[in-house]
Formats: C-alpha cells, structure tokens, sequence
C-alpha cells in the first residue's frame, strides 16, 4: 500500500515532538498521549478496498430530492445480519442504519445476530432470504465460508451492501451494490505511532492478532507491521493470534508469560484489549496497549491513564448512515461505488471525551466523565 503524502506529513509530526520531548534522553519512553491529535492521525483515507479500490467519500452516496421520493414511494424492506450484538461497534452501526432508514420510509425487517458462528450466519441470511426483503445490510463472520451463501442474495434479486468486508469471489456491481468501512489502515496507522512513541529504542512489542482471513482487520494489523517496520526498524515484532474472541485473555495471557521481553502491545480491536488487560493485570503487567475501536471501557481505560493509551477509532454510527444511504441508491436502480471509506479518528487521554461524543452521538456517560475528571488535567 501506498504511503500518502498527509500521512507522511503527520508521521514526521508525531514523531518530532516525541522526540523532542525525550531529546535529553534520545530514547522513545513517553507516550504520545496529549499532542494534537491532527499530528496522529492520517490527513485523508490511506487505506484502498479490498480489491484495490481508492476510497470513495461518503458524499457519493448522497441523496437528492428526486431520490427521496423514489425510495418513499417504494416502501423498501431490508434486513440486518450482524457477526454479533455483543459490541459497542455493533450496536452504533445498527443504531445508523435503522435511524437513516427509518427516516426514509423504509422498514427494518430484523436484525440477526450470529455470535462469530459461520453456520449460524449462513442460517440467518438464508432465513432472511425467505422474508423476500428488497435488500441486506451484512457483516460477513467468515469471508471464505459464508461466501456461496451471499452469493444466494443476489440471485433471489435482492440488493446487498457489505460492512467491512467482502467474501470471497463476489463481484461488484453484479453480486453486492457497495462495501463500507473504516479506514483500517490509517486507524492502525494510529495505533502504531502511538505505541512506538511508548517503548524504547530496540524494545520488542506484541501484536495480538485476529487470526481469519478478514479484510478490516487484516488491513490494521499490516498497517501496524508496515508501519513500525518503516519508521521504528529498531522494535522487535512479536505476533500471536485467536481466532475465538471469548479466548483471547488466556491466549494473551500466555503470550505474555512466553515472552516477558515484550514492552508494549497492540490489540486488533478494543474487545480482545480489554480482555488482553485483565490477562495483564492478572500477571502484574503494566506496559503500554494501542488497539483499534472506542466502546466505553476503552474509553475509560484511555481517560484513566493506565496502559491503554490509545486507539484509532472507526465511526460505527456514521458508517451505519453511509451503508443506509448506500443501500438506499441501490434499490432505486443506482449503483454505489464499490468501497466507500470512513476517516479515521485517534483516540487519546486528551481528546477521549471529545472522541466519546463524536463515535456515539451523545455526552459522555458519568462512568467515563468520573474517569477523566480524576485524571485531570491530562484527560480532555
């Protein structure tokens, strides 16, 4: 992938004033936790889709006056299928989709939701196919073996738009109307930044992947491995995957135990993170985390200071609008780009309140504005 312009604009940003900051010392042992955070984060969407696409904005799937009425007068249904409910991530994305919808006259039929089960996620898009809906809304479990299953929903002439990833072998515009996601490689892009300002020259760092072939979180987690090899060819990678998410705090925990070189961590999303920290705490270990995602307790992991010190957050919600409006062009006969691209967004202890309200649409909770007010004044 391409290293863009803003984004080395920023890098030299970042990487500047940490090292300003630890001139004296010439070694990387502060965390970059209150810069601006336009010095983190990428200027513009880094990533490419899953076939190469260059992002398109969010703009393109727009709707006119004209449009409105076509999708009011259709009386449109469509229905969700989730990898899961269990997530802050989840729940904005459906909470996205149902309101744009909604306020177009179209109906939600059902939200299913598979638990990671490839056999369940097959049962619910088969399922929904039976409902005869105009259109699906899906997060693929597993891209490979869920892939003759989705391929079943444009033969029945319904409209499909993808988050995040696009199973194996379909093709656009025949078999799904658009894929929408986060910029995965700029939000790991943040988590690496991040994580190198936090460890010292030669130190070795863990990257606790998710092991299934899958595009978002593939694309953060080489955009991690490229960038540290890139800007910090000092640091040691060590890697170790899961591919059951209810497992990852004893995977970790052993990683841990293996390899006491480690010296800081990143975590794929904020879930297997948390779950990373408490296999830590277990084992007396306090060294820095990045991961990728903002739930609540990550936001209030990141407000309180501790070892998680940052994340590169998605926009579940404004994703949600985008796949709505997406899938809205589609069932009027248009025809969406193939991926659209959500800007990144880096979470630190400075601006995690702010970021709160930017990813859920709401002032933060008391939980998180208790947190950070005992954490003044380096939480914002």
């Amino acid at each position: 992938m391409k290293q863009h312009r803003g984004s080395s604009i920023a890098l030299a940003s970042v990487m500047a004033a940490a090292v300003a900051c630890l001139a004296s010392s010439g070694a990387y042992a502060q965390c970059v936790t209150s810069l601006p955070t336009g010095s983190i984060g990428p200027k513009t969407i880094v990533g490419q889709g899953p076939n190469g696409e260059k992002a398109a904005s969010v703009d393109a799937v727009k709707l006119t006056d004209a449009d409105i009425a076509k999708i009011k007068a259709g009386k449109f249904k469509v229905g969700i299928s989730m990898q899961t409910m269990n997530l802050d991530w989840s729940q904005l994305q459906v909470q996205g989709i149902t309101d744009t919808l909604k306020k177009y006259g179209v109906e939600v039929i059902g939200t299913a939701s598979a638990e990671y089960q490839v056999d369940k996620q097959i049962a619910d898009i088969e399922n929904t196919i039976q409902r005869h809906p105009d259109g699906i809304i899906s997060i693929p479990v597993d891209g490979t073996a869920t892939a003759a299953t989705y391929k079943k929903v444009s033969a029945a002439g319904i409209k499909l738009v993808f988050m995040d990833n696009v199973p194996t072998g379909l093709k656009h515009p025949e078999q799904y109307a658009a894929m929408i996601s986060a910029d995965s490689e700029g939000n790991g892009q943040i988590a690496a930044k991040v994580l190198a300002s936090c460890v010292p020259q030669g130190a070795t760092v863990g990257l606790v992947n998710f092991g299934v072939d899958y595009f978002s979180t593939t694309e953060r987690t080489k955009a991690v491995n490229d960038w540290l090899k890139k800007n910090r060819p000092d640091i040691k990678i060590k890697q170790v995957a899961f591919t059951d998410p209810s497992k990852v705090g004893q995977i970790a925990g052993d990683f841990l135990t293996g390899n006491p070189d480690v010296k800081g961590l990143f975590a794929v999303w904020d879930q297997p993170a948390l779950d990373t920290l408490t296999s830590m705490r277990a084992q007396g270990v306090t060294i820095p985390m990045t991961t990728v995602d903002l739930g609540l307790q990550s936001a209030i992991e990141i407000a309180k200071g501790g070892p998680l010190k940052a994340t590169g957050s998605q926009r579940p919600y404004d994703q949600g609008v985008a796949e709505a409006m997406a899938m809205m062009k589609a069932l009027i006969g248009q025809t969406p780009p193939a991926w659209i691209g959500v800007q990144s967004l880096p979470v630190v202890q400075s601006n995690v309140l702010e970021s709160y309200k930017t990813v859920f649409k709401k002032d933060p909770p008391p939980q998180l504005a208790d947190a950070c007010k005992k954490a003044k004044p380096a939480c914002g």
